[in-house]
């Protein structure tokens, strides 16, 4: 089955709205993170994102507040604004038998460096499944809505990704964007698109 080209943002907004549904766990204490590295580890493929918090001015930048790791059984968030980058969270990024797929990944391995990351590897841009394939539109929404035939809410982006307590709906959203990455990998296995 061949990729669509494209798909209309009023398509995108016909399709069911669909979220993460499954375990979530919180790392915002540096004691979570040997057992939390150790169950990703089991895994060689994880949907991978970033979340800052947003910079409405020219020229404003904030650093990487959460990172987060999708697997099939739970995603992980971390608080890397509270718990900063412990070295085996580091290493784990660093692994290059890991593969951490993620969409536009470029920013996100340049803001990795900034928090001490020394040699990002193993991170694999899902546009280079489906590059060659005439796919023009290339961002998480429009791919999700392409290859799995559901909508994903960005209404969260914007959201205060260093607020004290991150509510239940930016966790939602901040887990559904590594998640979907995930699922867009195993959908282009199915349909042979991924050797």
């Amino acid at each position: 089955m061949p990729l669509r080209e494209r798909i209309s943002t009023e398509e995108v907004n016909a399709l069911p709205m669909r979220a993460y549904e499954g375990e979530i766990v919180l790392i915002d204490s540096v004691e979570q993170v040997e057992k939390v590295v150790k169950e990703i580890e089991q895994f060689t493929v994880v949907g991978f994102d970033t979340e800052s918090k947003p910079a409405f001015k020219k020229g404003e930048s904030y650093p990487v507040s959460l990172l987060q790791f999708a697997t099939p059984k739970k995603v992980y968030l971390f608080r890397v604004n509270l718990i900063g980058m412990p070295k085996r969270v580091s290493d784990l990024l660093s692994n290059p038998n890991l593969i951490k797929l993620g969409i536009a990944l470029h920013d996100d391995i340049k803001d990795l460096r900034q928090l001490g990351v020394t040699n990002p590897q193993g991170f694999q841009d899902i546009h280079s499944f489906i590059k060659d394939k005439g796919v023009i539109n290339t961002g998480l929404r429009k791919l999700a809505a392409m290859i799995l035939g559901f909508r994903i809410s960005k209404s969260q982006q914007t959201s205060n990704w260093e607020n004290e307590v991150l509510n239940e709906r930016q966790q939602i959203y901040a887990a559904t964007d590594a998640w979907v990455c995930l699922k867009i990998y195993e959908e282009l296995k199915k349909l042979n698109l991924i050797v």
